[in-house]
């Protein structure tokens, strides 16, 4: 049993980082078992920046080095799924052609704009929230993932989002459990019920655009749960 969620933690931090995570035993975990870790995962990105946050450079400047370590420590995968969302829910008129741009490696004016806000977002509210509130939110925001698997079909034949269906309701609660426990016990309720709303709404829309989830999908909650959750820490 040890063992077994033991590679699921691994798998997770595999597929949310680049952080140097070993090789995976045989046989490998599934995505929707080892759902339940992507909080743990946060981890990752949230330790890194909340060090160069508190490094002792001025405050803006820190800010920004911790976006961009953690950047670089998830390989900008969901703010890719960010990018790759706004260009196909605005840039396309049908599903399959929605479905067609979010799959395009290059970036729109959409996926471009929704970048530039993003990152200046979560820019100035690292800045102002501090560290501890940036590990918070790493974690947490990594609960809307799950959340969009559990909830949404997949919307492709293919893809993490086909591969991650079938999250059952025992690691989306854990995972709910590890990444909103914290806020919770910290009196953060109305922290999680904006970033809750926002995520709901990203769904709401994913089913209407393309009827479900796709990888970007769950990129695009992921980062939109954690800039609500730094505003509302702030």
């Amino acid at each position: 049993m040890i063992r077994a969620r033991l590679a699921e933690l691994q798998l997770a931090v595999m597929l949310l980082t680049r952080a140097p995570a070993g090789r995976l035993p045989e046989p490998a975990p599934a995505i929707a078992a080892a759902a339940w870790a992507f909080p743990l995962a946060g981890l990752v990105p949230g330790l890194l920046g909340a060090a160069v946050l508190a490094s002792g450079l001025p405050v803006m400047l820190a800010a920004g080095l911790a976006l961009a370590a953690q950047m670089a420590v998830t390989g900008a995968l969901h703010e890719d799924g960010l990018a790759d969302v706004a260009d196909g829910f605005w840039g396309g008129r049908t599903r399959d052609r929605r479905l067609e741009i979010m799959r395009d490696s290059r970036i729109g004016s959409y996926g471009t704009l929704a970048l530039i806000v993003a990152a200046g977002l979560r820019w100035q509210a690292m800045a102002l929230a501090g560290p501890v509130a940036l590990i918070l939110a790493a974690v947490a925001s990594r609960v809307a993932p799950v959340a969009l698997m559990a909830t949404l079909p997949p919307a492709r034949s293919d893809g993490m989002g086909h591969a991650a269906r079938a999250v059952t309701a025992g690691p989306l609660a854990l995972a709910a459990l590890i990444g909103l426990g914290p806020l919770i016990l910290c009196g953060q309720v109305p922290a999680v019920a904006v970033a809750a709303a926002v995520v709901i709404a990203l769904a709401l829309i994913a089913r209407r655009k393309i009827g479900g989830q796709t990888g970007d999908v769950l990129g695009a909650g992921q980062q939109l749960a954690e800039i609500a959750l730094l505003i509302a820490l702030i």
